[in-house]
């Protein structure tokens, strides 16, 4: 709900607050008076619901209810609302990050599509190449990526640079993937080089915090993630540890469907760097 209020028009953004302020509160509250609440009416409660994808009011109280009741069950210490201010303690500052981040990659296993996580590694595991494209922190995770496939001997790019993405993924064709990484779906570069791909037959897939974003839009499949700004830390820069979660998750999902290959190369890889580390030391 969050991350799709941005995109919301404003009657809308209405009911999202409502719920949002006090989300216990509004799971027991009727469809009149949640339109009350909020100052609209319940045509508009109707369309807010079908907007997030629920049939009706009844299904929405329920995913409000289960996800309030999930959330008071666990045992947080530091909420991830909470302020970080100049004078705080490092003390105080790791237990808001760590909880922060411990929160929202909770969050985004509880959301992540599985059934697509599937799709996605099985298109990896048969792909010809592999393009991933992202900018900023985004390139960061994309860079992370592409070296854990390359080592299991998939053929994988990773890109930053508008100009040769879009050579890339002109390259690429039937059975080939293509992935676009952005928090926010609205990177224009990253749209344009999932349509490019896909323009030519490639799988493309999304991964991106806004299940609605343009990116989304553009792409065959999307993966989701979560993030939420704190202080310092931006909704882009906060999202890492979710897209690398999932990308985790695709990732040990790609090793496992091409489990003797990938033992292969990694027993490969593993003796080509041996003689760079230090010996143990026995004392």
């Amino acid at each position: 709900m969050r991350a799709e209020r941005q995109d919301m028009p404003e009657a809308l953004k209405k009911v999202a607050d409502a719920i949002l302020e006090t989300p216990g509160e509004a799971a027991r509250l009727t469809i009149v008076d949640l339109a009350e609440r909020s100052g609209t009416s319940t045509a508009t409660i109707t369309r807010f619901c079908r907007a997030l994808g629920f049939a009706g009011y009844a299904e929405l109280r329920v995913a409000i209810a289960t996800e309030t009741g999930r959330r008071e069950r666990q045992t947080w210490h530091t909420d991830i609302g909470q302020e970080i201010r100049p004078d705080d303690p490092l003390e105080r500052v790791l237990e808001v990050v760590s909880g922060n981040d411990t929160r929202l990659i909770q969050e985004t296993g509880d959301q992540l599509d599985l059934a697509v996580v599937e799709k996605v590694a099985q298109a990896i595991s048969r792909a010809g190449r592999v393009l991933l494209f992202g900018v900023a922190s985004s390139a960061a995770v994309a860079n992370e990526m592409e070296y854990r496939l390359q080592r299991m001997r998939v053929p994988t790019w990773s890109r930053s640079d508008a100009h040769k993405a879009l050579t890339d993924a002109a390259l690429l064709g039937q059975g080939d993937v293509a992935m676009g990484i952005s928090h926010s779906g609205r990177t224009r570069e990253a749209i344009e080089v999932l349509a490019e791909a896909g323009s030519h037959g490639a799988i493309t897939v999304a991964v991106t915090s806004h299940p609605r974003s343009p990116l989304a839009e553009v792409a065959e499949l999307v993966l989701t993630t979560s993030a939420r700004e704190t202080t310092f830390r931006s909704d882009g820069f906060a999202a890492i540890h979710s897209q690398l979660l999932v990308l985790d998750v695709v990732y040990v999902s790609v090793a496992q469907r091409t489990y003797e290959r990938t033992k292969q190369a990694f027993d490969v890889t593993v003796r080509a760097i041996t003689g760079h580390r230090l010996p143990e030391d026995d004392t």
